[in-house]
């Protein structure tokens, strides 16, 4: 279960839905407090922080800056006798926040964390490797399939029917996790072109552009 770790900024980006900029942003400008994330081996937040990530940038429509840090800022002593507690468990308590004529509920934003968590704890499971497979390039388990090729597939722009077609071995189900696997590990420098076709891909399209010649 990760449920009860830190996670690194990319992990915390796909929990709480948004991008690592974001993430980082809460933390740098004190959003965040300090006390839900740590520099110690790479910039890293709890769990239970991400609902409030969440809900910082998914109710800037509607609130003002100051209503949703001073949300926040209610949470926070609660959050931090609990901060290593399930957000499952956090569920069930009372989040509904009376202000004035004004009244918010974090609780839909934990039940959010908790469904994102599943999505990332599971793609961790999907993913394996071994030194003896493609020099220990993470790959779907069984199958030799790097996951950042499925992934890059999908950001290039081919739809999950072209992925299926090209990787029988694969459902929607895998090629999902993938783009979630990628994104919360993402790849550092540039990536390496392909060479040849991963094992159990088959080509589907073959479009061939001409060279120009130079005009005389």
């Amino acid at each position: 279960m990760i449920s009860s770790e830190m996670l690194k900024t990319a992990e915390a980006a796909v929990v709480a839905r948004v991008s690592p900029r974001d993430v980082n942003r809460v933390i740098d400008e004190g959003i965040l407090p300090a006390a839900f994330s740590s520099a110690e081996n790479g910039r890293r937040v709890w769990v239970t922080a991400c609902s409030l990530i969440s809900f910082y940038y998914e109710s800037a429509t509607r609130l003002t800056s100051e209503e949703r840090i001073s949300a926040i800022r209610w949470a926070e002593p609660r959050l931090s006798a609990w901060k290593t507690l399930a957000p499952e468990a956090l569920i069930a308590k009372d989040w509904t926040l009376h202000h004035d004529f004004l009244t918010i509920d974090l609780a839909p934003f934990f039940r959010k964390t908790v469904d994102s968590l599943a999505e990332l704890e599971a793609a961790r499971n999907m993913v394996t490797s071994s030194p003896d497979i493609l020099g220990g390039t993470p790959i779907i388990s069984g199958t030799r399939i790097p996951v950042y090729d499925i992934a890059a597939s999908l950001a290039a722009g081919h739809s999950v029917e072209e992925l299926l077609e090209a990787f029988p071995a694969l459902d929607e189900r895998r090629i999902a996790l993938a783009k979630v696997y990628a994104e919360a590990n993402p790849l550092r420098g540039r990536p390496k072109p392909l060479q040849e076709l991963p094992a159990g891909a088959r080509i589907i399209r073959d479009r061939r552009v001409a060279r120009r010649r130079r005009p005389a």
